[in-house]
């Protein structure tokens, strides 16, 4: 999903004409006050009766009008100057994009937030609650405060599925103790190319794992439908439907992105065992409640290469395959402005993803517009009633399961949980399990306590780096912008002679051993991708810091903090050990865990690491594979 403010000039235009046309879209008798008050009576009120039949119900009451809107949904930042346009527009949903928080960006902040807004949708007729959508894709993300945990592929090397079930766990109680109810995560996405800016979203380059991993839908739904109403847990999106981390290089045509948005070019068959497999488990074994088609397309090698088509417009995967074939029953909810990307003009847009199969439109600044349109054709009688029906009766579905009806305010139960002690030891577990050992020369690691450590990097001591992409913003951002511990007061914590230089000016002499701290600063999405002004290389100043300790201090440790990993091959013979840290969160103290020895290192890599950039994509199985690392190389060590 992207940034809300990523292009101020569509956000303005489209601002104006949700202004110009909001009064436009529903009739007045939609909306007359003479219907005000839902019966009292009314079977969908009733929390006994079975979902299928209160779905029913409410259906039979709504005008084409209210259907359309629980279709809709829209950014916060387009209604929060006037939170009535939810009760005029009838909206389904409103959202959080990256970086798009209150004022107030606290947790009580947050929950006033979205209780306003709710407050708004039951002033509607039918007093259908508001489903309020959020990308918590590592923690409750967006919020300072939050527990912030290792992205996915630092968790998919902890190959330790119970850890992500408590993690999710932990994002869902926060999320919901804050007022959003609906999470944009997790992606089971299958990453096959280091140089996407995603890389980090996805557990790893082989679907066994992901799926292994899958136990993070568990963790934010529950075991249970029921359980969808317990404040600890939240509606889960496995996103991005499908074959996103398989997109081919150079393929992109978003601005100035190389693969992510781009086309899978590939047979059925292989579609399938790589980027499909997770969603059947996701449907089939945990019940998720809604999916994310991608922005990507796909280009069917059997069909002759040159006919992608983007997954937003594709019925084949969407209704055929994704709901009929593999049984899926929630709903699917398009990512920011995807339908945009469809050939066409904007009602050929709406009309051919709406027909494809998708069920609730992210719409965030055109949300007017879109249910102008959609009514439009529906009276046109070019997208079918029992589609608008389809769609409709799977949001409501989720807005049962969910128990808003009966409780649709925020339930600050676990509010003081957020950030607390307890969760972020969680997270530090998290990070020490997922440290990969590469490599050990001479026992350099565990350290000890006693010996004069020479520290250098910026990634040493900037939270903002450490956290990575989805960080407060969408894109994240360098330096103390969020709570927590870095790298340096990790290792400060255990020994008492430790020098700091994030340039390696500082003096070793004396040190008995150096940690460099190497990686990436951040980035998400396609503005990550390599070829975008992004390399897999190290930069320049982490290979001067490297040449310097390594070659004054007589024991070097380098630790590589990124969201994929580098190329190293030159440097590594420089090293006496070798550690992937990946983008570790809030807990930096997990990492000097591992390197004191309070921990073992166990990680193992869940993706291939190449010698060289130009050796992408290589991928586990692959003909000719010589990589520098291979998938599931990981040194271990004892506690």
């Amino acid at each position: 999903m992207r940034h809300p403010h990523r292009r101020t000039a569509t956000r303005t235009r489209r601002s104006l004409i949700a202004i110009a046309v909001a009064a436009a879209v529903l009739p007045t008798a939609a909306v007359d006050t003479a219907f005000a008050g839902a019966p009292a009576s009314a079977p969908y009120l009733n929390p006994r009766l079975p979902v299928a039949q209160r779905v029913s119900d409410l259906l039979g009451r709504m005008t084409l009008q209210e259907k359309i809107g629980q279709m809709t949904q829209a950014e916060r930042g387009a209604i929060d100057s006037d939170p009535s346009q939810i009760t005029a527009l009838g909206l389904g949903s409103v959202l959080s994009g990256g970086g798009s928080v209150p004022a107030d960006n606290t947790p009580s902040g947050w929950a006033d937030m979205v209780d306003r807004y709710q407050a708004a949708a039951l002033n509607t007729r039918l007093k259908i609650p508001l489903l309020y959508g959020i990308d918590s894709v590592h923690g409750d993300n967006n919020l300072v405060g939050a527990t912030v945990f290792p992205h996915n592929n630092a968790m998919g090397a902890t190959r330790d599925a119970d850890l992500v079930r408590r993690e999710e766990q932990i994002t869902a109680t926060e999320t919901r103790a804050t007022g959003p109810q609906w999470v944009f995560a997790p992606c089971v996405c299958v990453s096959r190319d280091l140089r996407w800016g995603r890389t980090y979203e996805s557990f790893s380059e082989d679907p066994a794992l992901v799926m292994k991993m899958e136990t993070a839908l568990e963790g934010f739904q529950g075991r249970r439908t029921k359980d969808l109403a317990d404040p600890t847990h939240v509606l889960a999106t496995a996103k991005h439907y499908a074959g996103d981390g398989d997109t081919k290089f150079g393929s992109s045509t978003s601005g100035t992105y190389t693969i992510d948005q781009g086309v899978t070019v590939t047979d059925r068959r292989t579609f399938g065992r790589i980027d499909l497999a997770p969603y059947v488990l996701a449907v089939r074994k945990y019940g998720v409640g809604s999916i994310m088609p991608s922005f990507s397309s796909v280009d069917w090698t059997e069909d002759g290469i040159g006919n992608p088509v983007k997954m937003s417009a594709n019925k084949e995967l969407l209704t055929d395959v994704l709901k009929q074939k593999i049984g899926f029953d929630g709903f699917l909810i398009s990512d920011w402005e995807a339908i945009h990307q469809i050939p066409g003009d904007y009602a050929t847009q709406v009309r051919t993803s709406v027909n494809a199969g998708m069920d609730m439109f992210m719409e965030p600044y055109s949300s007017p517009q879109f249910e102008q349109t959609l009514l439009a054709e529906v009276q046109a009688g070019r997208v079918p009633m029992s589609r608008i029906d389809d769609a409709v009766g799977r949001i409501l579905k989720s807005k049962f399961e969910l128990g808003l009806f009966e409780h649709p305010y925020t339930d600050r139960t676990n509010i003081k949980s957020v950030g607390s002690a307890a969760h972020r030891a969680v997270a530090r577990e998290a990070v020490a399990k997922s440290q990969v050992l590469l490599k050990n020369s001479g026992n350099a690691l565990p350290l000890k306590k006693s010996q004069r450590i020479y520290v250098a990097g910026v990634n040493a001591n900037d939270m903002g780096n450490q956290a990575g992409g989805w960080t407060v913003t969408w894109q994240g951002g360098s330096g103390n912008t969020i709570p927590g511990t870095t790298i340096l007061q990790g290792i400060q914590q255990n020994a008492k002679n430790v020098t700091y230089s994030a340039d390696a000016s500082a003096p070793t002499a004396g040190s008995d051993v150096g940690v460099v701290v190497v990686g990436e600063t951040p980035y998400a999405e396609g503005v990550g991708d390599v070829g975008n002004g992004h390399t897999l290389n190290l930069s320049d100043a982490d290979k001067a810091n490297i040449d310097k300790v390594c070659s004054a201090v007589e024991k070097c440790v380098v630790l590589d903090v990124a969201g994929r990993p580098q190329i190293v091959t030159d440097e590594l013979s420089k090293t006496d050990a070798f550690v992937m840290s990946w983008l570790p969160g809030i807990e930096g103290a997990g990492v000097s865990d591992t390197l004191f020895g309070h921990r073992p290192y166990t990680g193992r890599l869940p993706v291939t690491w190449p010698r060289s950039e130009s050796q992408e994509p290589i991928n586990v199985g692959d003909k000719n594979y010589h990589p520098l690392f291979p998938y599931n190389y990981g040194l271990r060590t004892r506690g």
